[in-house]
């Protein structure tokens, strides 16, 4: 089989993870750091074909690739993307770039193995995105676990050894159910392991609920969804900036991803089903966890309570089950992929200097840092859902499709905007605003040039994705259509 681009795209960050394992020393720490700048950017470059390929008119999948790899079970090495997974392939690219950049002075021990454990995950998680074959999908989504396990581990907080166990048993837990899923639907397929062939598979009502749950399992507590989402802010704490980053903008969206591309199309009829269910829990994932949000003492707590709250928007508008719920759903996912990573690495910058995260411990941070402060505002407005930026187009499509579904849900859902508004402005206006607030802020230097460029690269994909949105949407709307085309159709 010769390497197609998608193959490119997931093998070539791992191939630079895996030489910058092999280096070994820290005394070549300067090396190390180029050498993941460079990977890093050559796996971006890969990825950018693709979007001049993409045939924007159909829905089926482009970049086919199909090779034999386990005989025995009739599993292949299958890959392929549409224009519900492909930009997130880009996106996952584009991120580690900005982390592999956000590194490169904060981390001093085991360089070559943090940067090497970023690489490898971004390509593990690439794969997710592509990956046809249900084993391939199982094996890239569990092999996701591992490097974030060791980046919180090792380069975590005081409590990262805790932090670390907790994301792991969570979403390995959840995960078996899957297994077990995948290997019912292998049966019933006569031996299958094709995820498109599953989504054609004739199911009784009582199997496609037990199926349904057992997806659910795996991807609410990725999402997370409401109530299995108290892991993500003990995560976020002790993560190391980087690893904040890299969980809020793409680890979270493969669980939302999985309700796509396997709970509703192998189980239609069970997800309109239990629709009332997914769309409650998502609104209380906006409104209370909102709500949670504007009581947090610690910024990263914050920001990671309010990536429920935005993540709750992806799985309202997808059980809508209309066409702007679920294209306002993914360009949700993308948009706080961009904003999500740039609330984390903005934190990490007031860190870096201060060491600490406690919104009482500033204060005036705009009189000693006004090129940082402009930034972090910014991206805090954008979470907020300002528009114009990328913030607001995601969840005005939702908004919009739930008014469109039932007025009273779509009120609900808009109180969103008023809680995003309240706990980011508040949080603004104690950390960035008034007069300097101790000596640490008062000591506190502005942004050197390579913060500046990571954040400058993330503002302006934020800017851009809220003033021409078309590009985004573009790519999608014939996949969306599809999509809901067969999940429409009853399989029973």
């Amino acid at each position: 089989m010769k390497m197609g681009l998608l193959s490119l795209a997931i093998w070539t960050p791992i191939v630079f993870g895996a030489i910058l394992l092999a280096l070994g020393r820290d005394d070549q720490a300067r090396t190390v750091r180029w050498l993941a700048l460079v990977g890093a950017i050559i796996s971006f470059l890969v990825t950018l074909p693709l979007y001049g390929q993409f045939d924007q008119a159909t829905a089926a999948m482009q970049f086919v690739e199909k090779a034999p790899w386990i005989d025995r079970f009739n599993v292949f090495y299958h890959l392929g993307l549409d224009g519900i997974s492909f930009w997130f392939v880009l996106l996952t690219a584009f991120i580690t770039v900005v982390v592999v950049i956000a590194g490169w002075e904060v981390i001093t021990e085991r360089v070559n193995q943090y940067y090497g454990a970023f690489l490898i995950l971004s390509g593990l998680m690439i794969g997710v995105f592509c990956a046809l074959d249900a084993v391939l999908f199982y094996t890239f989504f569990e092999a996701t676990l591992i490097p974030m396990y060791l980046i919180i581990g090792i380069w975590g907080g005081p409590n990262k050894i805790y932090a670390a166990f907790k994301f792991f048993l969570y979403t390995l837990l959840g995960s078996l159910l899957m297994l077990i899923a995948l290997v019912f639907l292998y049966t019933k397929s006569g031996g299958s392991f094709d995820i498109l062939t599953w989504h054609k598979l004739p199911l009784s009502s009582l199997a496609q609920t037990l199926l349904f749950f057992g997806f659910f399992a795996a991807f609410a507590v990725k999402v997370p969804m409401f109530p299995v989402h108290t892991w993500l802010p003990d995560v976020h704490v002790e993560a190391p900036t980087g690893g904040s980053a890299v969980l809020a903008a793409i680890m979270l969206k493969l669980g939302a991803y999985g309700f796509l591309r396997f709970s509703m199309p192998i189980a239609p009829d069970a997800s309109r089903e239990w629709a009332w269910l997914m769309i409650a829990l998502s609104l209380i994932a906006v409104i209370y966890v909102g709500l949670v949000a504007m009581v947090q003492q610690d910024m990263k707590k914050l920001v990671a309570y309010s990536s429920v709250a935005h993540m709750g928007f992806v799985t309202l508008g997808f059980f809508l089950f209309n066409d702007l719920g679920v294209a306002g759903g993914l360009v949700q996912m993308i948009a706080h992929g961009f904003v999500s990573g740039a609330m984390f690495l903005c934190i990490g910058v007031l860190y870096d200097r201060v060491h600490s995260r406690q919104i009482a411990d500033y204060g005036g941070v705009v009189n000693t840092m006004p090129t940082f402060a402009a930034f972090a505002i910014f991206f805090a407005m954008a979470n907020s859902g300002l528009p114009g930026t990328a913030g607001f187009v995601g969840e005005w499509m939702v908004i919009l499709a739930t008014v469109k579904a039932n007025f009273w849900l779509g009120l609900l859902a808009a109180t969103a905007l008023i809680l995003g508004a309240s706990y980011n402005l508040w949080m603004v206006k104690r950390v960035y605003f008034g007069p300097i607030g101790n000596d640490h802020v008062k000591a506190l230097t502005d942004i050197n040039a390579r913060e500046f460029v990571m954040l400058g690269l993330l503002a302006a994909a934020v800017l851009y994705m809220g003033v021409h949105p078309k590009p985004f949407t573009d790519v999608m709307n014939a996949s969306v259509a599809g999509f809901l085309k067969h999940v429409a159709a009853s399989k029973l």
